[in-house]
């Protein structure tokens, strides 16, 4: 059944310009049509949000609150029509999607906690010689408007992760989700809606191309810009952004360190999860795994028996582990990285591409570190097993990289665990664990191409916060 879907402009519904399609991921059907917001749509967007900003600014914190833990509680009130939503537009399995509304539900909740948290200080001016008849504080004001730009394989979560700190800290929201899983955004906007957020604090606009969301990032009007994306266009966005505040949520090859003293069986069901979890279309997907030669074999036969379990297939089947990547040009692009590798001398321990095409749950080894399965962001359910002789061999090894967001350490050492605190270059390091682990109240983000700034809401909310000091003479 075609949904004939909508942009929310100026408090209002419309219906935009040229639609264009919603395709599921798993059998190529259309399930929506969605309507282009028009270049002429922009002023109205950028008007409606700055009048946004000016009411969401003197929104007290009370009644931040209870928009937030309203909409937490309707999110999950709708959560089985969301998670079906999120599965059919980005080809997610349906436990998968079930844990997204759930996550959801809790980034909501935070960000309502966290609206009653802000504050500022005082400032001892007697410090300074002079100013002993003054008294100063600081406290934190909203940014104004907040272009919020996000991906399509966390659409309900990561959408969550930009508009509530955003709503929670007193700003305007732009929404602008990937063309691909336009209607849990949808779905969500409504929902605030409901929940009591004024017209004016968000508007919704969707865009099958790149003219809108270039003008947005361009324009005056906009104070601050949130993505999460790829990072040739988190490029291209802080090139063109000028002043305006940068927050960006880029790309990975996310790594993780086995060592011989760790509880291998544990190293060996985490990292199944973390490197074909949503088929590894997650930026913190685990593509190296860097196994201490002591336990490599070990390591890689276990691995590789818990790898045979992992079921490929519908999305909608609770017993799917992962559906299909979300385009064909994604898989495409992802079988020509596994041949360049073979061609290269990399072995495929178990998987590939499967006679209908899929992506099999793929294991390699023999991989070189100039090969792009290991140096680029696969984005699919491939990952390298590494052998390494000493510690701190496996830490520059992890280092070896563009990316730096979150790797993880497989240790009993404290020593180990502290050493790879301090060494390796990224924005979380897990210990006992897989980089892929996220909570949603922890600070989140990356170094190097990875990005800018960081998530996690209350870490958000100061992203979209900026000090003003008062400085009083008596």
């Amino acid at each position: 059944m075609i949904i004939k879907g909508q942009n929310f402009i100026g408090g209002e519904w419309r219906s935009g310009g040229k639609p264009f399609p919603v395709i599921n991921p798993y059998n190529g059907q259309t399930i929506a049509e969605i309507a282009d917001a028009t270049p002429a749509d922009i002023e109205d967007i950028t008007s409606s949000a700055v009048k946004g900003a000016a009411i969401m600014e003197t929104l007290p914190a009370h009644k931040r609150y209870d928009i937030l833990q309203k909409t937490s509680l309707l999110i999950e009130e709708r959560g089985e029509e969301i998670a079906r939503t999120i599965t059919a537009e980005s080809g997610k399995g349906i436990k998968d999607s079930k844990g997204e509304v759930s996550r959801a539900v809790q980034t909501f909740r935070f960000a309502a906690e966290e609206s009653k948290r802000i504050e500022g200080s005082t400032i001892p001016m007697d410090a300074v010689a002079g100013s002993e008849d003054r008294i100063a504080f600081y406290q934190p004001f909203p940014v104004g408007v907040v272009l919020a730009i996000t991906p399509f394989n966390f659409p309900l979560n990561l959408v969550a992760h930009k508009v509530a700190p955003a709503i929670a800290s007193g700003n305007a929201v732009i929404l602008k989700p990937s063309p691909k899983t336009p209607l849990t955004a949808i779905k969500l906007v409504e929902i605030l809606l409901d929940s009591g957020l004024p017209p004016e604090g968000i508007n919704l606009v969707n865009s099958s191309g790149n003219d809108i969301g270039e003008a947005l990032v361009a324009h005056p009007k906009i104070n601050m810009i949130s993505f999460t994306g790829s990072l040739p266009v988190g490029l291209k966005i802080k090139a063109a952004s000028g002043m305006k505040r940068v927050a960006l949520e880029l790309g990975s090859n996310s790594a993780c360190i086995v060592e011989p003293d760790s509880d291998i069986d544990l190293a060996v069901t985490r990292s199944v999860a973390g490197a074909f979890a949503y088929a590894g279309q997650v930026c913190v997907s685990l593509q190296r795994i860097y196994l201490n030669e002591k336990i490599y074999d070990e390591f890689l036969s276990k691995f590789i028996e818990v790898v045979k379990r992992v079921k490929v297939g519908d999305p909608v089947d609770p017993a799917t582990d992962y559906g299909p990547l979300i385009s064909d040009r994604e898989k495409n692009r992802c079988i020509s990285w596994l041949g360049e590798a073979e061609e290269g001398g990399a072995i495929v321990e178990y998987g590939g591409v499967g006679e209908d095409g899929t992506i099999l749950p793929t294991v390699l080894t023999g991989v070189k570190g100039d090969m792009k399965v290991v140096c680029g962001e696969v984005f699919a359910p491939v990952v390298s097993l590494i052998r390494y002789n000493e510690f701190s061999d496996a830490i520059d090894m992890v280092n070896d990289s563009e990316y730096g967001l979150q790797a993880g350490v497989f240790t009993k050492d404290i020593g180990k665990a502290l050493t790879a605190f301090k060494k390796l270059k990224v924005g979380g390091v897990i210990i006992n664990d897989i980089p892929t682990y996220r909570a949603d109240h922890m600070p989140y983000g990356g170094v190097k191409n990875s990005g800018l700034g960081r998530e996690g809401v209350r870490f958000a909310i100061e992203e979209m916060t900026e000090i003003r000091v008062l400085v009083m003479r008596g």
